[in-house]
């Protein structure tokens, strides 16, 4: 039960614009914050795509395109917007130079804010020598939680999401049915040519329906090669409507394979066990999904890992040998050991 609620914000307005990964953990901070204070409202700024990683949560929605916080008077009159929700406080999640702004402009107006500590320093450090026996910093939910806490709520950190029903975009299924999603932002990221068919192959042949998840262009391109040269490969591009339903998918999926990328947070959410493969980056950051089990995690602890935070940075040797290294068989071996659980 929540401790004297008389001391904290009534109506809240949570802000985290982008990008896709981060904001899909932003609804495990906000579970937490309402199983203690199911009488705040909560209102959630972020883009109108990113919706329904919010369903069920009973939340607000204030749908902010990039148009409208860039420069100085969208900014200015985006604050002005926010203060006729009627809220009392706000919480930046973000931690930007446009939601400093909008954050300056509503304290000045009389409005309780916190902001995010993202520990830049600590991951700088950590860069080019992280190692799995390390202590991990700490996880990016949990700093979420954080900027709540220090608006005067007091709550414990969440526990893992737990699977609920969900309707099945694919129709009735039969048999194991594994996700695949080889595809980042970054190289450092991104599972590499060549290897990732070597995948589908593997799993189609031992799995009864494999889904590859993609973005368009190449990516989608290579999702519908692979689904004309395997009968049980469904490339899932085009095929459902949406996040949301690529939700359900994931919901209704045995296990999935991702990278550190969107996918991997999305499994979070709906409590699908994950295989998650890491080349540039390192769980130990903080941004391993949360609540997926630390023995689906594939990485090789090689001295130039992590060479960047977020993945963003070129391989100082040309090869991305850090991904390459987490061969295809391991990847199915993984999968194996944790369908096994």
């Amino acid at each position: 039960m929540a401790i004297n609620n008389r001391s904290v914000p009534k109506h809240i307005l949570v802000v985290r614009l982008s990008a896709m990964g981060d904001v899909a953990m932003l609804p495990h901070a906000i579970r937490a914050l309402r199983e203690v204070y199911p009488d705040v409202k909560i209102t959630v700024a972020t883009r109108k795509l990113f919706e329904p990683f919010f369903e069920g949560l009973d939340v607000g929605f204030l749908p902010v395109e990039k148009s409208e916080y860039d420069g100085w008077k969208n900014i200015r009159d985006l604050s002005r917007k926010m203060r006729t929700l009627g809220i009392d406080a706000f919480a930046d999640t973000h931690g930007v130079w446009r939601t400093m702004f909008v954050r300056m402009w509503l304290w000045l107006h009389g409005l309780r804010t916190a902001r995010i500590h993202k520990g830049r320093v600590e991951k700088w450090f950590r860069v080019g020598y992280c190692n799995s026996n390390a202590v991990p910093l700490k996880h990016t939910v949990v700093r979420y939680c954080d900027v709540f806490r220090r608006l005067g709520f007091d709550f414990p950190d969440p526990k893992p999401a737990v699977k609920q029903s969900r309707p099945n975009p694919m129709g009735e299924k039969s048999g194991t049915w594994v996700g695949f999603a080889p595809f980042s932002a970054h190289q450092g990221k991104t599972y590499p040519e060549g290897l990732r068919e070597e995948v589908v192959k593997l799993l189609a042949a031992k799995y009864d329906r494999i889904f590859i998840h993609s973005g368009g262009g190449k990516e989608a391109q290579f999702a519908m090669a692979m689904e004309s040269a395997y009968p049980n490969v469904t490339a899932v591009n085009g095929k459902v409507k949406g996040l949301g339903e690529e939700m359900n998918l994931i919901s209704n999926l045995d296990c999935v394979v991702s990278m550190d990328s969107l996918v991997m947070h999305l499994s979070s959410l709906v409590a699908t066990p994950v295989v998650s493969v890491w080349g540039a980056t390192h769980p130990e950051l903080g941004f391993l999904g949360y609540g997926c089990s630390p023995e689906g995690v594939l990485q090789e602890e090689i001295k130039c890992r992590p060479c960047s935070t977020y993945g963003n940075t070129k391989c100082k040797y040309g090869d991305y040998r850090c991904i390459h290294a987490i061969s295809p068989q391991m990847i199915v071996d993984r999968v194996e050991k944790m369908l096994g659980r």
